[in-house]
């Protein structure tokens, strides 16, 4: 990707690929971080003067800056959330940092008293929740924070943007059902995870409206990646029941669904259907293509950095828990099953 002409929107991604670094380079550079090179931070430095990145008045004011905090920067999950946050930064003549640390439950102690000298206009955490020791140090500096895609439960004064996860995946398992399968697996996220639970929770609704058994094997906790898509993949497979079907909790977990049937020899979608969840743009890449659920993560950023806007302006949501609808995207990697896979006897239900 290279940097656009001057009539177009530079973005953070442009600069990082025409730089050769990544976005947490750009984003240390940004913060004025001391473990960057400093033949890279010059060569960064440049590329943001040259394309007037910071060129907007951000420096003394609050207004300027949003700042966008994550766990785990480098993936196509997070490019989506970026570019959310950056379209509404950009109506209101703002820019982005992008901060990396912490767990997936919070951010790292360290990072708070980054973000209290910095004193954004208003801050979005991909996270499960903020400790309150955080929540009163950003109340203390009039500083708004909104969460995107919580993974816990926040508490109802929480502001937070997620999607209908419950729905994503009563849709993803009813279109199996449609298509005549019967032996279907899900395997999604970490089970302390509230979107992992609610995936499996809709999984479970739509096999029960179905008055479908769920074998005692076929729901599985792992981590959101593809190795934990495959190694799964391979346990079902490889059972003395494999499933016709496969509900993953994430597009890369459905990669590594696919990758463990190429390696066992099935045909996707002839020999087993596999649905994902994200949409992200790898999906419609893979070979076959992904069905998928699709999550709006960019609108789902956009609405957190809206939110997080009006706060700062003394607004309050009547509703602070705002969930964006999920939909079915279907590609070429689910069909019917084949005659072949039905199981001679019916097995006696077993379930999980």
């Amino acid at each position: 990707m290279s940097i656009p002409p001057d009539d177009q929107r530079v973005t953070l991604a442009h600069l990082a690929t025409a730089a050769g670094v990544s976005l947490s380079t750009i984003s240390k550079v940004l913060n004025g971080r001391s473990d960057v090179a400093p033949k890279t931070r010059s060569k960064v430095e440049e590329l943001l003067e040259e394309h007037g990145y910071r060129r907007r008045k951000v420096s003394s004011t609050r207004p300027g800056l949003v700042e966008l905090v994550f766990h785990e920067l480098e993936s196509a999950w997070a490019l989506e959330l970026i570019r959310g946050v950056e379209n509404v930064a950009r109506e209101h003549g703002m820019s982005v940092v992008l901060t990396e640390t912490g767990t997936r439950q919070a951010p790292g102690p360290e990072w708070i008293e980054g973000v209290m000298a910095r004193r954004p206009a208003g801050v979005v955490l991909v996270f499960s929740d903020l400790p309150q020791g955080f929540r009163t140090k950003l109340d203390s500096r009039s500083i708004p924070f909104v969460i995107i895609d919580p993974a816990g439960d926040p508490s109802p004064d929480v502001p937070s943007v997620g999607s209908a996860n419950w729905s994503g995946g009563m849709m993803a398992t009813r279109h199996l059902i449609e298509l005549g399968h019967t032996r279907i697996a899900a395997i999604s996220g970490p089970e302390d995870m509230m979107c992992s639970l609610a995936r499996i929770d809709g999984y479970r609704s739509a096999m029960g409206m179905a008055s479908l058994p769920i074998e005692q094997d076929y729901v599985r906790y792992g981590n959101f990646h593809v190795d934990g898509g495959r190694d799964h993949a391979f346990a079902l497979l490889r059972g003395p029941l494999p499933p016709t079907a496969i509900f993953a909790g994430s597009d890369l977990q459905a990669l590594g669904v696919l990758d463990a049937a190429r390696q066992i020899g099935l045909r996707v979608p002839d020999e087993l259907s596999i649905v994902g969840y994200d949409d992200l743009q790898l999906a419609q890449w893979s070979s076959p293509a992904l069905t998928t659920v699709h999550q709006p993560l960019i609108q789902m950023a956009e609405e957190a950095t809206r939110m997080v806007l009006r706060l700062r302006d003394g607004e309050r949501p009547n509703n602070l828990r705002l969930d964006l609808a999920t939909s079915l995207v279907v590609r070429q990697s689910t069909a019917a099953p084949s005659t072949a896979a039905a199981p001679a006897t019916a097995p006696a239900p077993q379930h999980a």
